[in-house]
């Protein structure tokens, strides 16, 4: 062999291998890119826009209501989240005040609107009792002992707090479990409607299945998006109120040992110096 010749086929061996990287490069950057614009094209063409473009009315009918559902999902747990919130933060300082109180009066002062506040909720139906059962002793409803008494009036602001506190979450609960069936019939529905549709046109090809069929799988989607949060804020507001009842049941089990004794659980059975407070004893019924 010459050496021109080997010389030259060196110089093109050292050439392909240099530029060989480069080719690889640009062969990838051209199959990314084609991939790219393959999707782009399929996500334009099969997407929410077109789903709702070519919806029928049971299929608009179905995403209405889940966005519906969603809605008054989302509007109870804020809601009725902030109020818990509010509630849990106030519980210790409530019960703080009113026993720091120098009279009930004062206490339910510090309480607040017992319609606002179920701890001077709680506070007014043992003053009620408490007072009912002192100036009706003659009488059917006088025959029951005070201590049942004040304990039924106790229980009975106790069960309307907490059939407050659970209002609305009836509709978490709904909404949880029914959400997800709603976007599996408008999947069934538009499943249903684009085979109909290819079997009409002749064409059974892949890519004229897959989309529409995907396309229908979004109801499904929508339906687990609105299902998940409603049932996670249904748990964290049932637990939220189990702890603030339990808190109101213990208020309760101290405002029940009150009004019978004229002291806390745990207190003496009068204040220092042997005196009790008469506004205590006046609105208590016990004895000095």
């Amino acid at each position: 062999m010459r050496p021109g010749k080997q010389r030259s086929r060196q110089r093109s061996s050292r050439t392909w291998t240099t530029a060989a990287p480069y080719r690889c490069g640009s062969s990838f950057l051209s199959l990314s890119s084609w991939i790219l614009d393959r999707r782009s094209s399929i996500v334009g063409q099969f997407g929410l826009d077109h789903l709702w473009a070519n919806a029928d009315a049971v299929q608009k009918g179905v995403a209405m209501l889940l966005v519906i559902m969603s809605a008054m999902s989302w509007y109870v747990i804020v809601m009725k989240g902030l109020t818990l919130v509010r509630l849990q933060r106030a519980a210790q300082q409530a019960r703080d005040a009113f026993w720091q109180a120098r009279s009930v009066q004062e206490g339910l002062d510090a309480l607040g609107n017992a319609t606002e506040s179920p701890f001077a909720a709680l506070v007014q139906a043992g003053v009620d009792a408490s007072s009912h059962h002192r100036h009706h002793e003659g009488t059917l409803g006088g025959s029951m002992g005070r201590n049942e008494w004040i304990a039924s009036g106790l229980r009975a602001s106790i069960d309307e707090s907490n059939a407050r506190l659970q209002s609305g979450l009836s509709v978490l609960a709904s909404v949880s479990s029914t959400a997800p069936f709603v976007g599996l019939f408008g999947t069934v529905w538009g499943i249903y409607h684009a085979l109909v549709a290819i079997g009409l046109a002749g064409q059974a090809s892949l890519d004229k299945v897959a989309g529409p069929v995907g396309e229908a799988l979004i109801m499904t989607a929508l339906g687990l998006a609105v299902a998940i949060p409603a049932a996670l804020g249904y748990n964290a507001l049932v637990r939220g109120n189990k702890s603030l009842v339990a808190k109101l049941n213990r208020f309760g089990y101290d405002l029940h040992a009150f009004f019978l004794t004229g002291s806390r659980v745990g207190d003496g059975a009068a204040p220092a110096g042997g005196v009790r407070d008469p506004k205590l004893t006046a609105v208590t019924g016990a004895k000095a």
